[in-house]
């Protein structure tokens, strides 16, 4: 009987260790789905977070004219420069001794060749002194400097392209805070003593010369210059680059 009681006894205990085998692979199986199903899980989480980043980016770098305004206008002035106005745009970080600005030579011009320094910042009913401290004749730039501090406006580090967006801002015909939009049309390298420019299709008009040309990105890509004459939208600017490499203030 004692033999029988101890089979039994052992049929029992290797039937229950076949069943604690039995349940602890199945344990472990589920163990190894939960982990793959929350990889998974965490996998298309971070896809969806990537695909969120980059429309997040996309929206953010839409062309939106009215937000690249709003972030220029209060860097750019009508300057008055004796019997001429045209328009200029602070640059780089102010100091304690006050802001740098770009303008057009051709606007500053006649004050400069007077021998005199002295222009005008304007806007609305706000008039704030400027030193012509340095042109640059043959590129169409000169540097101000007023003692005000304003927010200054960034250089674009890269070459403009043609079809890339643009705003441009100044005060055509002395109309200060006068925005347009466009395109670029192209980029002319400097050729047979001319220096290099940026074509746009933006319109302008005298009063423009000085004023920056803005991309989406609310990075100046180029100092407004000219406009063709017996044409339609072409309008030339001095590439931000050559200004910068002029005078180091960007």
């Amino acid at each position: 009987m004692a033999v029988l009681a101890i089979g039994a006894l052992l049929v029992v205990t290797g039937v229950q260790a076949y069943q604690i085998h039995r349940l602890t692979d199945r344990l472990a199986d589920t163990d190894r789905r939960l982990i793959a199903g929350q990889e998974d899980s965490q996998a298309r989480l971070d896809g969806l977070e990537a695909r969120a980043k980059t429309l997040e980016s996309e929206v953010g770098a839409a062309f939106d004219p009215e937000v690249i305004a709003a972030a220029a206008l209060p860097s750019v002035f009508r300057v008055r420069a004796g019997r001429f106005t045209g328009s200029a745009f602070a640059v780089g970080e102010s100091t304690a001794g006050g802001t740098n600005l770009f303008t057009n030579f051709h606007v500053v011009e006649g004050v400069w060749d007077d021998g005199d320094r002295e222009v005008f910042l304007e806007r609305t009913d706000q008039r704030f002194p400027a030193t012509i401290v340095e042109v640059d004749k043959d590129n169409d730039i000169a540097q101000l400097r007023t003692t005000g501090k304003f927010t200054g406006l960034t250089a674009a580090p890269g070459a403009v392209k043609p079809g890339q967006q643009i705003v441009v801002v100044g005060a055509p015909l002395g109309l200060e805070d006068s925005v347009t939009t466009g395109v670029v049309s192209a980029f002319r390298e400097a050729k047979g003593g001319d220096p290099a420019a940026i074509q746009f299709d933006a319109p302008i008009n005298p009063g423009n010369s000085g004023g920056p040309v803005v991309n989406g990105e609310r990075q100046v890509v180029g100092i407004a210059t000219a406009k063709a004459r017996d044409a339609e939208g072409i309008g030339l600017a001095v590439p931000i680059g050559t200004a910068c490499e002029a005078f180091d203030i960007c």
